[in-house]
């Protein structure tokens, strides 16, 4: 059974933002354990939301999946201590950049952050044993961003739906159209784009393309 994590509040404090600390002294309460024993901890939707990543994570030192998904967090507060993460969600805040992201390098595989307000990949890099990124819903508009995700050798999963780069394309989840091949061209390690398998021709087309010498 997993249990979701929900700040402790009273009358007086409703208007005050549940920080990491409380949620997770209402998490070993309710579970009655030890939080740094936890291997899956979520913290998403919490009311009042949680609008500041804080201290207190460095204690989840068993943490594999860490959810802080549907708050108000505006930065990626340091991620140190977390020595055990292979998944980070962070989708549906208020992040506009990466960072702090050294503390997760050497584990994280996953990283969700669909619906925030990012414009650029960089420190994407601090991550080399990424295989899965969820970028929907992003601010993402030009393609050149994603070459700083060619060097993720392990990178297999990616989704930009719902950034502009995607939304202005014509026919983006066709087979072959020309926004998965230029994603392609740049990434082309990829196995799986916007939740659709990459096929064998558009793939070769991909590689065509940056063979050929621009304009």
């Amino acid at each position: 059974r997993v249990l979701t994590l929900r700040g402790a509040r009273t009358h007086d404090d409703d208007a005050m933002p549940t920080t990491v600390k409380d949620a997770i002294k209402a998490f070993e309460a309710a579970k009655e354990c030890v939080a740094a024993e936890a291997e899956k901890v979520l913290l998403y939707a919490q009311e009042p939301p949680i609008e500041k990543m804080d201290a207190s994570l460095a204690t989840l030192k068993a943490c594999k999946h860490l959810s802080l998904s549907t708050n108000n967090i505006e930065k990626i507060g340091s991620l140190a201590g977390l020595e055990s993460l292979q998944i980070l969600s962070l989708g549906k805040n208020q992040i506009k950049k990466l960072e702090n992201l050294d503390g997760v390098g050497e584990t994280l595989e996953e990283l969700w952050i669909s619906y925030n307000l990012i414009e650029r990949l960089t420190n994407i890099d601090k991550l080399p044993k990424l295989r899965v990124l969820y970028m929907s819903n992003n601010k993402l508009e030009n393609f050149k961003e994603l070459d700083k995700l060619a060097g993720l050798a392990s990178l297999q999963e990616l989704l930009l739906v719902g950034n502009p780069l995607h939304a202005s394309a014509e026919k983006p989840d066709e087979l072959g159209c020309e926004y998965r091949v230029e994603v392609l061209k740049r990434v082309p390690q990829l196995v799986k784009l916007d939740g659709i398998p990459v096929d064998v021709d558009e793939r070769e087309a991909a590689k065509k393309a940056l063979e050929e010498p621009e304009e």
